[in-house]
């Protein structure tokens, strides 16, 4: 599964691990993604992978039950 947001295009970024004696090591920080069910524009409902920072912000529209 890719790591990106289905919504804003949130990817995962790169940096370091540090260390307490500051050595360095590449790490990859990966965005929150939830599987969630969605209800696009057209009506349709779809299973995406969505960042929680869209989830919280109401850029996804939840289906009714």
């Amino acid at each position: 599964m890719s790591q990106v947001c289905a919504i804003c295009g949130k990817r995962p970024q790169s940096g370091n691990n540090v260390s307490h004696a500051h050595n360095k090591s590449k790490r990859r920080f990966n965005p929150n993604l939830q599987r969630v069910r969605v209800q696009l524009d057209s009506g349709e409902v779809k299973r995406l992978d969505v960042c929680t920072r869209c989830i919280r912000s109401g850029a996804v529209a939840k289906p009714s039950k």
